[in-house]
């Protein structure tokens, strides 16, 4: 149900006070030329919205905080929706940092993905009904607030059977595995693929999906006390062969691969020297995906590399993707992947926190507290 009110002069002069600096975020101002008018009519309005804000950028502990936002008025092509989950990913922190390539005006509510269900809609919105659960698609800043209202079109009904925490993540991180597996080769069953970084979320749902595609995987970690269980939990995943950087000090690495093809398509989210060991697996016209750059170190190519493998080299950005005319195929791309965690054949660790203590949950999400499962807010 569409929460309903009359507003009255002195009641727009307070959100007014109370708004001046956050105007781009939607909250609604005096409009003095139709007081008298709006005194007597009916506006639909969001509830009142605590949420993460930050006014300028600079370390996320430090310039971020919680506060009361006053209602939004829901306009006739809006919907408003009660946030569930959402989640704090690195490119949150880096947005916030000021270190992002695309990042919200400041002041700024924080969030990129996340779930809600629908409270309220404008009277223009079709396909959409109060206690819809929607995902905003392409992701959208501002989800760290209890109740957010955007154009319709913004947002993508999904099952209200989908696992509330798979929902709120499974934008970012698992459609950048599924993208990056179908847009630059074709994988058939059999066939294999080499990563880096396996052990992040990213990874790991790349290990899955190809596993379910019958494509398999090698993954390459850094050296780490405790190697041997993340191999383990990995191979559990669907991995067939797990090494760890310093096993991969050897003059011809495929002679480890057993009985696996040669990799025609990689993955790296390192680069520096485990970029250059993903190189190594691959076969005579092969392809290296990078996706990020965890170790801020360049990557290095032989030109023995190029000359005589005649290897390809390509960049993926999902932010990029999902602004050109494939943001519909997005959409089913989603929907699938959502299925896929239903039946159990896509899971990564998470830790649901309460909106109520964020700042832990920021905590352990910039590594102040050691290694910590990815940190979903839960409203």
């Amino acid at each position: 149900m569409a929460w309903v009110r009359s507003v009255a002069p002195k009641a727009l002069m307070i959100a007014r006070s109370r708004s001046q600096s956050w105007s781009h975020l939607r909250v609604p101002q005096a409009r003095t030329l139709s007081l008298t008018v709006r005194a007597f009519s009916a506006t639909v309005m969001s509830p009142p919205s605590k949420a993460v804000v930050y006014e300028h950028h600079g370390p996320p502990d430090a310039v971020t905080r919680v506060i009361e936002l006053p209602p939004v008025e829901v306009k006739e092509n809006d919907v408003c929706v009660k946030m569930l989950a959402a989640p704090i990913n690195p490119s949150d922190i880096n947005r916030i940092e000021g270190v992002y390539p695309v990042r919200p005006q400041v002041p700024a509510v924080g969030g990129y993905e996340g779930v809600g269900e629908v409270h309220s809609v404008g009277s223009a919105v079709k396909g959409l009904l109060p206690g819809d659960w929607v995902i905003p698609s392409p992701p959208s800043s501002g989800t760290w607030q209890t109740y957010l209202v955007k154009d319709q079109s913004v947002w993508h009904k999904i099952s209200k059977d989908s696992p509330m925490e798979y929902a709120a993540t499974i934008t970012v991180n698992p459609l950048t595995a599924l993208r990056m597996l179908e847009d630059f080769i074709t994988l058939n069953s059999g066939d294999a693929i080499v990563q880096n970084g396996a052990t992040s979320i990213v990874g790991q749902c790349i290990i899955q999906l190809a596993r379910y595609r019958g494509i398999h995987s090698i993954n390459i970690i850094r050296d780490r006390a405790g190697s041997d269980e993340v191999k383990e939990k990995l191979k559990n995943l669907g991995a067939d062969e797990v090494f760890t950087e310093s096993q991969l000090e050897v003059k011809n690495v495929k002679g480890l691969l057993a009985n696996l093809p040669e990799p025609a398509l990689g993955f790296n989210c390192v680069g520096g020297n485990a970029a250059s060991l993903v190189l190594k697996f691959l076969r005579q016209g092969g392809t290296m995906v990078t996706y990020g750059g965890m170790s801020k170190k360049p990557i290095t190519v032989s030109t023995s590399s190029f000359i005589f493998k005649d290897l390809s080299l390509r960049g993926f950005w999902l932010q990029k993707f999902m602004s050109t005319d494939k943001a519909n195929e997005c959409r089913s791309m989603i929907d699938y992947l959502l299925d896929r965690a239903q039946e159990g054949k896509l899971k990564y660790e998470m830790e649901l926190v309460p909106f109520n203590n964020f700042h832990t949950a920021l905590d352990k999400a910039l590594g102040k507290l050691g290694s910590q499962p990815k940190q979903v807010l839960t409203f």
